[in-house]
């Protein structure tokens, strides 16, 4: 929110109409789920780890960071990624990959990280992608999405 210096308005009703506004604002500030903006702080912002053509096409929350998706459609892979919103300490620290109707992980890294776990890749055109984040004892799996 911009802050300003005079907030008034020389029209007839003008005042009233922003304080109007301006209790529409709180109402749905007061609707925002519990939790939500708690996850907004939470979550870290993807790093471009998976290099140049890929794009954010999903992300789920996992600990004190974000698992990010994201899909080059180049050359039809996804590939995905743990960020972590600080990275002071080195926790243990996971991303993993696959295309869903396969039984394991195709790709894996893991390991005590200090940003970010990744990038991990699958060839994803045509195929649903089972993709999974962990920072510490947090975890996140997300099944058969992007198909």
């Amino acid at each position: 929110m911009t802050a300003r210096t005079d907030s008034r308005t020389r029209r007839p009703g003008g005042l009233v109409a922003k304080a109007m506004l301006g209790a529409a604002a709180l109402t749905a500030l007061a609707t925002v789920p519990a939790g939500a903006a708690e996850q907004q702080i939470l979550s870290a912002p993807y790093n471009g780890a998976c290099g140049s053509g890929y794009g954010v096409v999903n992300s789920a929350p996992v600990g004190e960071g974000t698992i990010y998706l994201t899909y080059n459609s180049s050359n039809g892979y996804n590939c995905a990624v743990t960020v972590r919103r600080n990275d002071g300490t080195k926790p243990w620290m996971s991303v993993k990959i696959s295309q869903g109707e396969d039984p394991g992980w195709a790709s894996t890294d893991e390991g005590y990280f200090g940003g970010y776990a990744g990038p991990v890749y699958v060839y994803g055109k045509g195929h649903c992608i089972d993709w999974f984040g962990a920072i510490g004892t947090a975890t996140m799996i997300v099944n058969d999405t992007n198909c």
